[in-house]
């Protein structure tokens, strides 16, 4: 025991940076640091005549440059003694191995080595001073190769001591940083390389603990040899096998009481910290869980195994007699008191007889209740609000090397004492007043028997049987409904550590790590865990709530909702996501890392992936106007990897009762898919697409790029209006968790923001508009309409196809290409297969019929005699009913006697059959002395070709090398011919490193090395037998032409709910490039024949312009800052990257200039815009690098193309207009539509027939609220066939009012009742006049009456109903008087003040 608590105590690690922590895992690398000898004057002569005993030694540490943290443990070497300095040149020698592992694989962690220098002061005392440091680069962008990692390096050392790392000026890279004063001729002699001998006891090793080789670590052999480094080839110790049997806990006084105390604690802290009384009824005990692992002092061995305890009597109420009364007689020792029983045995396979070695036992209890409960006492896990968990107490037991079996009791530990989760404990009683024998049973026992024997104690493990009923009672408070229990939908429920999948897994924690059922993946109240529950899983009670009542329960807790996370998932009609064995999928947090295993991926038995997206609801904003528009129906456009663009059916929103809110307090509605006449009630709510990919679908090589696709890209998604066809906003998805990383299923809830932009005429655009923390260009608003509630799921399925052996793949990650293997000739026919070549050396003979399409047309009889090839089978049926002909015209010749003539048509038939024959072989014959020269000329070709097929996306250039060889004994000039304009040689010896130190390329570089002719193919020099490396570069701008948006037609739904698979790819074509390589005598002697497969790219911004037709778009989009700080002056020094731009559509302008450091930088756009209303999409990628090699911004531009209409008004007056409308070839039931009905009015108002080849007038009345310059869109929809029969661009220019009086009042804010007033207004014609009110803020006044008549010069009192405003503040409403022709006569001001 005090070897465990004297290393515990020992190697307590600081924790990574929390944000470090959030970035997605990756494998963890080990390394060996080989600290040498340190070179230079760096200990002062003052120094040795102040100290004695002057000694120096090494301190390393790792640091996170990025958030300035150190984290880990530092770790010192051995004092090394400090000789005189009349030793020219000093050198202190080290040579100490240091061993570590990490994931956090970033060039910005490092290893920080202080050199520090102690003796004794003329009193005795010890004295440490620090003599510099230095910055040991673990990851650097450019990783070096196995055989120069191996050479020893020197690593400078700087002034100072490594806190002044902590300094906020000290930014990366830190090196070069003015206040970095460097140590002349001072270094220190390293070796740091990786070592992979460290990863077999990765389970001994916490991550980023620095350890020497020459420490002893508990679970390894000691080293043999005369250094005695254990780490450099470790060996892992035997291990043991101990099983536990009868394991009970023991609480102070009583469980009852141990219990009451600590909910009513809970309770009295719930208030104290949020000042919100909790009723006690409220919180509720869910589960008793006890984790149990093997612990060496240096961290856990294997994760600890999670199993559910029970209190003795629920166990005692559902065994035999038998053993209740064995229960009973093992906790006599608790006078009478309560325990709680685990009723399965423990395995402990990773024991070893070390004196490090223990066992820890950790109690937990999980609560419901409200959020914030845990506060910072709950475990590492991150459970949701709904659940919260707290550890109560801990053990630890460290077995007798020389046991064999036994029985233990050991004192429970808690309070603040140090323990191996590093997490605060419930508190132990007070042991002022007690004496030493009671302070060990004070804060509680745990006893168990053990044994080396799997035969041991089996009495304990037969016959456990137990009912679900026992294990899902959690506590003896009283049931509370499902509703007030359930987690919020934004994270599912976890558990602290890795479940096993052994007997010790009860149903209660397996409600909680995964709930089976309709609730696949739901949080605790998509489960009923009252002792009155469902007796199976997933089937609901007669006390099921109904759609709106369910939706509300599950929307209630949650950031975001769980519509399958209430029991009344199925009432509602959401369907349950199932993996291939019929079991819910495993719910996913949106908001944890993913740890992306690519191998994982590559290894997963489930190669097929059936994607699904669930859309659930669409909820809208509370604080949204209530005049503002609310579309009916909406549906959704998108596109998902190399599927062809997606235009989903039109789904009704049916809202529901105010208990369909969310968290945020937005109304909820569900998204139903309508019938042909609009209506709802058919089908049931959400709407789901499946995609399935396969290997059959996808290409050789390209599941990799699937993969990455998921891990990277982020899925777009287009909400619109399904009446007025207008663009209601835009959501975005991350897709990595899509990852299955070897699970069979999984599912994850997101809840979107849908977000609008609106651009003012001629404003500068930002390509961060809508990021967090950046500047809103003026003219630019982004408004969030919505919520969209969308569920995406990635099933994995056994593909049924047979996947291509990994050996037939193309190298699709080779950077360097050879022609080695070209140099054989297959054999076989001159005539090309059109299949691919077998493994085996063996060519099947075939028809030459069958192979040659041109000697086919010549041939007589290769129609009737050919049994073989791709028509042979469609032939079949024809030779069987020729058979059947034969045989009847047969038995007729024989019943007329006509036997003698029917052996002589036969020999006629056989002769010209003969001479076909002949011809055929004659035309054979002379097609091959005419083809023989062509196709032997074609077989030598191919023995000198080298096929290859690369993966590209749009802009990013892929980089690889030919490895070019001179065949012959003579010296060859070398002509490189392309027949691709995207294939190009590199010709710079700058990009060429640039590339190869990006791909990590080691082949050698020439300076110069291509023959340059102006327009003409470049040339090398090639000596006799030569090989030289020819770089490429492969880089496409272009997508080709857009594949067609299907018609909403197309997906059909399936049972109301789940639409055709769109399984059909999209058009991304695969290209070809050819490579020929000619010799001084023009004969070729090398091909390279390329296969450029496309593959989908990631869109980091999407801007949708809508733009007047026929005319010139000409945007700035503003990029963000590159490197400058908030805050910073403008203008400050330092280097920029450069910045190019490209577009795929050759017909747009596009373009950056150079500007001075510290200003902003614009991409300027110009594009032409068709007619109306057609739109134009393309893709801009932004590069800052000068060989424009991979992009680090990628947009896609929508151009929609409108009829443009100016008007110019004045806010609060009525303008009218008119547009005309042409009818189309038929009759059509239309209406129109309109961005800001508020402001905007049309005549007719509602639908009207349109006749065909007809004119027609649309009046439209426009009224604008505020001042300035924006657009209002108009469209003009068919309301049968849901088309866009015309669309309008308003641009209206507004211009205030004279205000010709100002009031002030001042009003409570609040619920209050508002206010009345009343102001007056004096008619300054001699006639009557009348008169309409009209204001800018309906919403805080309301006038008396809305139009009055008023004599010549007479007075009229206007009556004004100001309404109450939550918020305190300042508001200017604008009263406008208009006369009978709606022209403004006078605008009064209304300066509102709320306190």
């Amino acid at each position: 025991m005090n070897d465990w608590l004297r290393i515990l105590d020992q190697n307590v690690l600081v924790p990574p940076h929390p944000q470090r922590a959030r970035q997605p895992l990756k494998e963890s690398t080990a390394f060996q640091c080989v600290l040498k000898c340190l070179d230079g004057p760096l200990i002062k002569q003052g120094m040795l005549e102040v100290l004695s005993e002057v000694g120096c030694h090494l301190r390393v540490s790792l640091f996170d440059v990025t958030y300035r943290h150190f984290f880990g443990r530092t770790w010192k070497t051995a004092v090394r003694p400090v000789e005189q300095l009349s030793r020219q040149p000093s050198r202190i020698i080290f040579d100490e191995p240091v061993y570590f592992h990490t994931s956090l694989n970033h060039p910005n962690v490092v290893a920080v080595v202080e050199v520090v220098t102690e003796g004794r002061k003329r009193d005795g005392s010890l004295q440490a001073l620090s003599c510099g440091f230095g910055i040991l680069r673990i990851f650097g962008n450019k990783l070096e190769s196995p055989t120069s990692a191996s050479q020893d390096k020197r690593l400078r050392l700087y002034h100072g001591t490594p806190r002044a790392l902590l300094h906020p000026r000290l930014q990366d890279p830190v090196e070069q940083n003015r206040h970095m004063t460097l140590l002349e001729s001072c270094g220190l002699q390293y070796a740091l390389r990786p070592h992979p001998p460290l990863e077999p006891v990765f389970h001994l090793l916490p991550e980023n603990l620095l350890v020497s080789g020459l420490q002893h670590i508990p679970g390894l052999l000691p080293a043999h040899g005369d250094k005695g480094d254990a780490l450099r080839k470790p060996h892992l110790q035997k291990s043991v096998t101990w099983y536990l049997d009868d394991l009970f806990f023991t609480l102070y006084p009583s469980l009852e009481k141990f219990e009451e105390e600590l909910l009513e604690l809970l309770i009295s802290d719930h208030f104290r910290e949020g000042g919100v009384p909790l009723d006690g009824s409220a919180l509720e005990i869910l589960e008793r869980r006890l984790c149990v692992g093997v612990h060496n002092g240096l961290g856990f061995v294997q994760r600890p195994q999670v199993m559910v305890l029970v209190p003795e009597m629920d166990v005692a109420l559902t065994r035999s007699a038998s053993f209740s009364r064995k229960v009973g007689s093992s906790s006599k020792a608790s006078s009478g008191s309560q325990a709680l029983v685990l009723r399965s045995r423990l395995r402990l396979p990773e024991m070893a007889r070390h004196p490090a070695f223990a066992v820890v036992f950790q109690l937990e209890y999980v609560f419901n209740g409200p959020s914030g409960l845990d506060g910072k006492a709950a475990s590492v896990t991150s459970l949701s609000s709904g659940a919260c968990m707290h550890m109560v107490r801990w053990a630890v037991w460290n077995p007798l090397l020389e046991a064999g079996s036994g029985k233990v009791i050991l004192p429970l530990q808690g309070g603040i004492r140090p323990n191996p989760s590093h997490c605060l404990v419930y508190k132990v009683p007070p042991a002022s007043m007690s004496s030493e024998e009671v302070k060990q049973v004070e804060s509680g026992t745990i006893q168990f028997q053990y044994s080396l024997s799997p035969e041991g104690h089996l009495d304990t493990a037969t016959g456990l049987v137990h009912s679900p009923e026992a294990e899902r009672q959690p506590s003896r408070r009283p049931p509370t409904s499902p509703a007030t229990v359930a987690l919020p939908a934004g994270g599912s429920p976890t558990v602290p550590h890795s479940v096993p999948l052994g007997d010790t897994v009860f149903p209660a924690t397996r409600q909680l790590c995964a709930p089976p059922g309709p609730g696949a993946g739901a949080p605790l109240g998509g489960q009923d865990l009252s002792p009155g529950g469902p007796a199976e899983p997933g089937v609901l009670g007669p006390g099921s709530l109904r759609c709106g009542s369910a939706a509300g329960a599950a929307f209630h807790a949650g950031a975001c909702p769980d519509c399958r996370g209430s029991p009344g998932q199925e009432a509602s009609g959401f369907p349950e996501i199932l993996d291939a064995n019929k079991q819910p999928a495993e719910a996913v947090n949106p908001t944890d890392p993913v740890k992306f295993n690519p191998q994982k991926e590559e290894s997963d038995c489930l190669q097929s992936n059936e994607i699904v997206l669930q859309f659930l609801a669409f909820s809208r904003v509370s604080q949204d106007c209530q005049g503002a528009p609310w579309p009916k129906t909406v549906y959704f456009t998108f596109q998902f990897y190399r599927f062809p663009p997606v235009t989903t059916p039109r789904l009704q929103l049916v809202g529901l009762d105010e208990t369909g809110r969310t968290r945020s307090g937005s109304l909820l509605y569900l998204l139903v898919l309508t019938d042909k006449d609009d209506s709802s009630e058919a089908g049931p709510p959400g709407f789901q697409l499946k995609y399935l990919v396969e290997p059959g679908f996808l290409k050789p090589g390209e599941q990799r790029w699937f993969t990455h696709y998921l891990a990277a890209q982020t899925l777009q998604i287009d909400v619109w209006d399904g009446d007025s066809l207008l663009l209601v906003g835009s959501a975005a998805v991350q897709m990595k968790q899509l990852l299955r990383q070897g699970r069979p299923a999984v599912q994850v809830l997101h809840e979107l923001e849908v977000v609008a932009t609106e651009y003012e005429q001629d404003v500068v655009v930002s390509a961060d508009v809508t990021r967090f923390g950046c500047v809103k260009p003026i003219g630019v608003y982004t408004v969030v309409k919505g919520w969209l509630h969308l569920t995406l799921a990635n099933v994995g399925h056994v593909c049924e196809q047979r996947v291509r052996n990994s050996g037939s793949l193309p190298p699709s990650r080779s950077r360097v290409i050879s022609n080695d293997g070209a140099s054989h000739f297959e054999g076989g026919s001159l005539l090309t297969r059109g299949g691919l070549r077998p493994l085996k050396n063996v060519v099947q003979a075939q028809k030459l019929a069958d192979v040659d399409r041109e000697l086919a047309a010549m041939l007589f009889t290769h129609t009737q005699h050919r049994s073989k090839g791709p028509q042979g089978i469609g032939h079949e049926g024809d030779a069987v009913r020729r058979r059947k002909l034969e045989r009847m015209r047969s038995v007729r010749l024989q019943e007329s006697g006509g036997e003698l003539s029917c052996w002589g048509a036969s020999m006629l038939a056989q002769q010209s059959i003969r001479a076909q024959h002949a011809r055929d072989l004659q035309v054979i014959a002379a097609y091959r002395e005419r083809t023989k020269v062509e196709s032997i000329t074609s077989a030598l070709s191919l023995a000198i070709t080298t096929k290859h097929t690369i993966h590209v996306t749009l802009g990013t250039a892929e980089f690889f090398e030919f490895a070019l060889r001179n065949p012959h004994n003579m010296q060859h000039t070398v002509t490189i011919e392309v027949d691709n304009p995207e294939l190009s040689i590199i010709q710079d010896s700058r990009e060429w490193r640039y590339f190869k130190d990006a791909a990590k390329l080691h082949t050698p570089v020439e300076e110069d090395m291509f023959r340059l002719r102006g327009s003409l193919a470049p040339q090398i020099f090639l000596r006799p037998r030569e090989t030289t490396h020819i770089p490429f570069r492969y880089q496409t701008f272009s997508v080709g032409q857009p594949a067609l948006v299907q018609a909403s037609a197309e997906l059909r739904s399936e049972k109301g709910m789940d639409a055709r698979s769109p399984q059909k790819s999209s058009a991304m074509p695969t290209k070809h490039a050819k490579v020929l390589f000619r010799g001084s005598g023009g004969k070729p002697i090398a091909v390279l024949c390329l296969t450029v497969e496309t593959q989908p790219h990631v869109v980091d911004q999407v801007f949708r312009f809508y733009h007047p037709e026929l005319t010139f778009l000409k945007k700035a989009i503003r990029l963000p800052p590159w490197h400058t700080l908030p805050g910073a002056p403008v203008g400050r020094p330092g280097e920029e990257p450069p910045v190019h731009v490209r577009c795929s559509d050759p017909n747009v302008i596009c373009e950056t200039q150079n500007v001075g450091l510290g200003e902003p930088r614009d991409v300027f756009l110009k594009v032409a815009s068709g007619p109306s209303p057609e739109s134009k999409d393309f893709f801009v990628t932004v590069y800052a690098d000068n060989w424009l090699a991979t992009p680090v911004q990628i947009w896609q531009v929508h151009l929609h193309s409108l009829q443009r209409v100016d008007v110019s008004c004045v806010t609060g007056q009525q303008t009218r207009l008119s547009l005309v409308l042409r009818g189309t070839q038929t009759v059509r039931r239309v209406q129109a539509f309109t961005s800001h009905p508020q402001e905007l009015k049309t005549d007719p108002k509602g639908v009207f027939v349109l006749p065909p080849h007809g004119v027609q007038d649309l009046h439209v009345a426009v009224r604008p609220q505020r001042a300035g310059s924006r657009f209002i869109h108009l469209n003009l929809v068919d309301v049968d066939y849901h088309q866009l029969v015309a669309s309008w661009l308003v641009c209206l220019s507004c211009r205030p009012p004279l205000i010709s009086k100002a009031f002030e009042i001042t009003l409570a804010a609040g619920a209050g009742k508002g206010a009345n007033k009343r102001i007056t207004y004096t008619n300054p014609y001699p006639s009557q006049r009348t008169y309409h009110l009209h204001s800018d803020h309906p919403d805080l006044l309301q006038f008396r009456e809305d139009c009055f008549q008023v004599r010549g010069g007479e007075t009229y009192t206007i009556g004004l109903r100001f309404a109450p405003r939550q918020s305190a503040g300042e508001e200017e409403i604008l009263i406008y008087i208009n006369d009978h022709e709606d022209k403004n006569e006078e605008a009064f001001c209304v300066k509102v003040t709320y306190q």
